[in-house]
């Protein structure tokens, strides 16, 4: 099953090695790691997606709390939220195929960022699904390049995942 952990550590160098260090030692696959600045000075927020049964979420999870920076964490897998993800796309581009690509990239919700003479780079965020389906409508213009950001995630609802002052 895939599991969302959202983790908030203090923004001090060294915690995104140590956090996929543990990771590695302990061999479990992360399928998506993004880290960012959150709405509290000194506090950063890692969105970390794998694959996981119940026991070893558990166990990831408190091996996660035993870590000096960790502020907090939660498993979102089993709660509401909203988990996005965004992509860069650069699909070779004749102006024959324009409209056609203008269309494809309409009804996907992205947009067009850079237009050359023989390209055009989209902008898409939403979910892996959705990323999934454009990708796949695109790779007939051939793909030149393609980047994606990995998940990010924060629960449903007013409150936030850890209360702003919370420490483990």
């Amino acid at each position: 099953m895939s599991r969302t952990f959202v983790t908030d550590v203090e923004d001090v160098p060294g915690v995104l090695n140590r956090v996929a260090s543990l990771f590695r030692r302990r061999a479990y696959n992360i399928e998506s790691l993004t880290v960012s600045r959150t709405e509290r000075p000194g506090v950063s927020r890692m969105t970390i997606v794998m694959t996981a049964d119940d026991d070893t979420a558990k166990r990831v999870e408190a091996n996660l709390y035993k870590m000096v920076n960790v502020l907090y964490v939660q498993d979102l897998s089993a709660r509401a939220s909203v988990v996005r993800e965004m992509a860069l796309i650069k699909v070779q581009s004749e102006a024959s195929s324009r409209a056609e690509l203008l269309q494809i990239t309409e009804d996907a919700g992205a947009r067009i960022i850079d237009v050359s003479e023989s390209s055009l780079t989209m902008e898409m965020a939403g979910t892996q699904q959705g990323l999934d389906r454009f990708v796949a409508a695109l790779r007939p213009f051939k793909i030149i390049e393609l980047l994606r950001t990995g998940a990010v995630a924060m629960a449903r609802g007013a409150a936030p995942v850890a209360a702003p002052n919370k420490e483990k």
